[in-house]
């Protein structure tokens, strides 16, 4: 894409964090879903930022994407989750992996905001290991049938689509191989169920849901039967790389609200921007912010080197790597730069009422989602000692 192009997304992305920021900032304090984040979006045209122009989207690059995560996530971990849900880990293996039948019934609808999606890989007590899952599907005809419960699943309950990992029904051993088949939520047979017991993320929907002897149509598998490990770890690099843009924006959000607020708020007859540890803590925000963003641009470009030799493994495994190491750094760099936003905003920093606060409750999760910190952690020692030293087979 050309560079007028990528100013008309950013333009575009602006237009609508303007918008949004007045109603994220009561949905917050009402500790409620923010409906504005779909509707808005629909609006200014951004439900498929990076999916190509032929099937409905902007056609941005990796970078352009991640700069606009990193924006959205500026107005909080809320409204970017819902980015990375329909498009970072929804549209992704749809695009990568779906039939040609299967892109158009989906991809359009999802970029005019016609179809929301979802990613459904983590169960109950299948988190970090997705093969101890005990979701099931089997083939009755040209059918599907699925059950099994999904959990923590971010728009796990507007989702009108979602992609589901499933096993065989009674398979074991070898023959337990999982697959990725895209499910419409429609019907008695899928019920969903709100989660708000969660210490932040308040303006954003994450859910459950159980599917009961639930039809699809088998041509809703993506990629070939018993690839679904393969279709996820790959669609999770996409996920991992949104989750670290959005931790950029925290970033810049906190650094944003300092440098205001140092300048304001006075004690001890100046303002506390003059004092040295003050300037401490907005120091290592900015430390923060430069590692984090040099680390996406690194892993944005690693991506999109992948994506345009999909074919390449070492292309795959160069941006597995960088992405891996962009989360890890992102998330907690995000969580610590929110712990000195607030510190400078001493006792106005413990309340919600500030932004600061809210980041710090909100992009504590992303140091889970996605790839736990000890998973990251793995992945990139692995990398660097070779295959033969993964610690999980």
């Amino acid at each position: 894409m050309n560079a007028d192009e990528q100013k008309k997304i950013m333009a575009d992305v602006e237009a609508y964090c303007q918008e949004l920021r007045p109603i994220e900032e009561v949905c917050y304090l009402e500790h409620k879903f923010n409906e504005a984040i779909v509707s808005l979006a629909k609006k200014h045209n951004i439900m498929g930022i990076p999916v190509p122009k032929e099937l409905g989207g902007r056609g941005a690059d990796s970078l352009t994407y991640a700069r606009c995560l990193a924006r959205i996530n500026q107005e909080g971990t809320g409204p970017r989750t819902f980015f990375s849900g329909q498009t970072s880990i929804g549209q992704f293996p749809i695009l990568k992996y779906g039939s040609v039948a299967t892109k158009k019934k989906y991809i359009p609808a999802s970029c005019k905001g016609d179809a929301i999606l979802a990613f459904g890989l983590t169960e109950p007590d299948a988190g970090s290991n997705p093969l101890e899952g005990t979701t099931t599907y089997r083939r009755q005809g040209d059918k599907l049938i699925l059950n099994g419960v999904k959990y923590l699943i971010s728009n796990g309950t507007i989702a009108t689509a979602v992609n589901v990992f499933a096993f065989p029904e009674g398979a074991t051993g070898a023959d337990r191989r999982m697959s990725a088949i895209v499910v419409d939520t429609a019907g008695a047979s899928f019920e969903k169920e709100q989660l708000h017991a969660k210490p932040g993320m308040f303006t954003s929907d994450t859910g459950m849901f159980q599917m009961t002897e639930h039809e699809v149509p088998a041509e809703n598998m993506l990629g070939e039967e018993g690839n679904g490990f393969r279709i996820a770890m790959h669609t999770l690099v996409s996920g991992r790389l949104s989750v670290a843009s959005g931790c950029l924006g925290v970033i810049e959000d906190c650094l944003i609200e300092v440098l205001r607020y140092a300048k304001e708020r006075h004690q001890h007859g100046k303002p506390i921007g003059k004092h040295q540890l003050v300037q401490e803590h907005i120091a290592m925000i900015e430390m923060a912010r430069a590692t984090s963003d040099a680390m996406i641009e690194r892993a944005a470009m690693a991506k999109e080197a992948s994506e345009l030799d999909p074919k390449n493994s070492e292309k795959l495994k160069e941006a597995d790597f960088r992405v891996a190491q962009a989360k890890f750094h992102a998330s907690n760099a995000a969580w610590q730069a929110s712990d000195h936003a607030v510190q400078v905003f001493g006792g106005r920093g413990w309340s919600e009422l500030y932004r600061p606060f809210r980041h710090l409750q909100d992009c504590r999760v992303c140091r889970i989602y996605e790839g736990t910190d000890e998973i990251m952690k793995m992945k990139i020692a692995t990398a660097l000692l070779g295959k033969e030293y993964e610690a999980f087979k």
